[in-house]
Formats: structure tokens, sequence, C-alpha cells
């Protein structure tokens, strides 16, 4: 049993590193926000369906009454994704990722009222925190403020979407949600791009190694990784994989900085200002499991 623990914690950290590589790939793309949303929910989904047709093939049923609400979550989570590699693009991975760590702050806020209960003390002080450490960036960065913006547009789309499937998985499974989400998603961006006007086969023609880069967010960084990480969260405790996924930021901005040096080095402010966030996060979350377990 150690040993499986072991294992699935040694898995969890890859497949956030995988997560935050997401962003990485982003960047070195060159198709633009939608295009590139369009080619990962399509291959996921596509991805997905091969595996539950040769592996699981009962993992294409799905409730009837949950259909509404996967079709929202797949909206919510194309707009997420178009959101998150928009603000790749005109803000950096940097100062898009550090503004995705307040996901887990959005989303302690958001619950409260869709649950009807009071906001707790700590999850106030925690959020002052970051609130701080948001503002210390906003200074720090303000000539990005149309990203910063973006990026904060996509957090709050990603803390809606967890919210929405955190209910729905009490009803179904979560990896078939996944799918259906995943091809709605991908529907309604290409029925978007097809009659908004905006878009010709040039925006969705491959460059050098797009191909490449498309597969891997595609196939690895998100249907392979949430299938996987499914998996190994038998084996770990909430408080384990919280700890974990609160390091995807801290992941993408480590190997951006390796990857692209002084482009990608932002003010010392920054970092003064995302590590309160992180710390914030991380505390948070610890004391909340905790006041659980105990």
């Amino acid at each position: 049993m150690q040993d499986a623990r072991t294992k699935s914690l040694i898995h969890y950290h890859l497949i956030v590193f995988i997560f935050g590589f997401s962003s990485i790939l982003g960047a070195l793309c060159s198709l633009n926000a939608i295009p590139l949303v369009v080619y990962r929910m399509t291959l996921a989904s596509l991805g997905l369906a091969v595996y539950f047709a040769i592996i699981h093939p009962t993992y294409f049923k799905l409730e009837k009454t949950l259909w509404l609400k996967v079709i929202l979550g797949g909206l919510i989570i194309g707009v997420h994704w178009v959101t998150f590699f928009h603000a790749i693009k005109v803000a950096g991975v940097s100062l898009t990722l550090s503004m995705m760590a307040t996901g887990a702050f959005i989303t302690a806020m958001i619950e409260p009222l869709i649950n009807k209960r009071k906001i707790l003390g700590y999850e106030l002080l925690f959020g002052g925190l970051i609130a701080v450490g948001v503002g210390i960036i906003f200074h720090a960065e303000y000539e990005h403020l149309y990203g910063i913006g973006i990026a904060l547009l996509s957090a709050f789309m990603s803390s809606v979407f967890t919210i929405l499937n955190t209910q729905l998985v009490k009803r179904g499974r979560a990896i078939t949600l996944s799918f259906y989400e995943l091809s709605v998603g991908a529907i309604f961006g290409i029925v978007y791009v097809i009659f908004s006007g905006k878009y010709t086969f040039e925006a969705f023609e491959l460059h050098q190694w797009d191909w490449l880069w498309i597969g891997l967010i595609a196939w690895v960084c998100t249907s392979y990784a949430f299938n996987i990480s499914i998996k190994v969260m038998q084996h770990l405790s909430p408080f384990t994989v919280m700890l974990i996924i609160n390091l995807e930021p801290l992941y993408g901005i480590l190997l951006s900085l390796a990857i692209w040096k002084d482009e990608e080095l932002m003010s010392f402010s920054f970092y003064i200002g995302f590590v309160i966030v992180l710390v914030a996060i991380l505390l948070n979350g610890s004391y909340k499991c905790q006041k659980q377990i105990g």
C-alpha cells in the first residue's frame, strides 16, 4: 500500500508538471488562442473516444439529466482555455500563471455564495493576503494590465468550471464528463469559427513544430494527464493533492525561465507578489484540510 502511495505521489507530481508545461507549449505554438483551443479540445476528445472504444465502451454512457450542465461545462472550459492561451500570448507565461494561482482563492469565495453559507474568517484573512500579492503584481507589471485582466478572467472561469464539476462528478463518471465537455467545447468552437467569419484556413495552418506542440497539449496534457490524475487520487489524501496542484504555477514559471531566460524574467516586485499569493494559497489549503481532519 505504501509503495502504491509513493508511486502515486511521484506520478501526480509528474501530472501537475505536465499541466504546467501546457502553458509553455501554448507559448511555443504559433496559432492564436481560438484555433489552438479548437485543436486541443477536438483532438483530446477524439483521444478519449479511442480510449473508451478500446478499453471501456461503457464510459460513453451519460445520464440524460446531466446533459444541460455538461453543455454548460463545455462552454466554460472552452472560454477558460481561450482566455488562458490569449493571456499567454499577450502577457507571457509567468504573468499568466501568477494570476491563475488565484483560482483556488476565487473558488473559495464563490463556493459559499453558491452553497449559501457564510464566508469564514480565515478565508477573508488569506484572501486579503492574496489581494495584497495581486496588488503588488498589478503595480509591478502595470503595462500588462490587459493581459492580467484576461488571465484573471481565465482563473475565474476555471473556478466556475471546478465548482460545476464538483457537483457533476457526484452523479457521473469524471472521465466521461470530461469527454463530453471537451466534445461540446470543440463543437461550439468549430461552429463559432465557421459562422463568425473572422477566421480563414490560414489561421489553422500549422507551421514548423506546431503539430507536435498541439499533439502534446491535446493528448499528453489533456487526455492522458486527466485520466491518470483521477487514478492516482485513489492513493492520495485531499491535503496532499491540494499541495501538489498549487505547485503548477511554480513549475510553469520555472520552466519558462529555463527556456526563455531573460525574455521571461520579470521584476523583483513581481516575484514578491507571486510568493505572497502562493504562500497564502498553500496556508489556506493547509489550514482548511487540518480543520477538516481535526
